[in-house]
C-alpha cells in the first residue's frame, strides 16, 4: 500500500471520528502531493517521490517549530507537534545514531574521502541510502565528524 493509499484511507477514518485535526493535516499532506505530481507532470508519484514530499513536510514543520519556539509562541508549537506526530506516523522507521554512523562510515571508505573537501562527494552518497530515514542536517554533522 503506497504512502498515498493509507493517507486516503486514514482520511476517511478521520472524517468518520470528526477528527478535525488530523483530517487538516492529512488534507495538507495530500495537496502537497497532488501539486508535486503536477509539478513533475504525473498522474502519481512514486514511492520514492512520496517518502520525499512527506520528508519535506515534516521538515518544513520542524523548521517552523523550531522558530515559534524560540519566539516563545507556545499556542502555536503545540498544533505543530501534534502535525509532527501525525506525519511521522508515515514515514520510514528512522535510522538511530550509530546505524546512522556506520553508514557514513562506510561511504567514507567506499568513496575513498579524506579531507573536507570531500564533504559533497560524501554526502551525495550518503543520503540515497537515508532518504526519508534521517535527517539531513544530522548526516551532516556526522559526516563533518568523520572527515575531520
Amino acid at each position: 500500500m503506497t504512502i498515498t493509499d493509507r493517507l486516503t484511507q486514514d482520511m476517511k477514518i478521520a472524517m468518520k471520528a470528526r477528527d478535525k485535526e488530523r483530517l487538516s493535516t492529512i488534507r495538507m499532506v495530500k495537496a502537497s502531493m497532488q501539486n508535486e505530481a503536477i509539478k513533475l507532470g504525473k498522474d502519481s508519484l512514486s514511492e520514492e517521490e512520496e517518502l520525499t514530499v512527506l520528508s519535506r513536510e515534516v521538515k518544513q514543520r520542524n523548521d517552523s517549530l523550531h522558530e515559534f519556539k524560540e519566539a516563545g509562541r507556545e499556542d502555536l508549537v503545540e498544533g505543530l507537534e501534534r502535525e509532527i506526530e501525525i506525519l511521522q506516523v508515515y514515514m520510514p522507521k528512522q535510522l538511530t545514531d550509530e546505524e546512522l554512523r556506520q553508514i557514513v562510515q562506510e561511504t567514507v571508505q567506499e568513496v575513498g574521502a579524506t579531507s573536507k573537501s570531500d564533504m559533497g562527494k560524501v554526502m551525495s552518497a550518503v543520503m540515497p541510502k537515508v532518504k526519508g530515514k534521517a535527517d539531513g542536517t544530522k548526516v551532516n554533522k556526522l559526516v563533518l565528524q568523520q572527515l575531520s
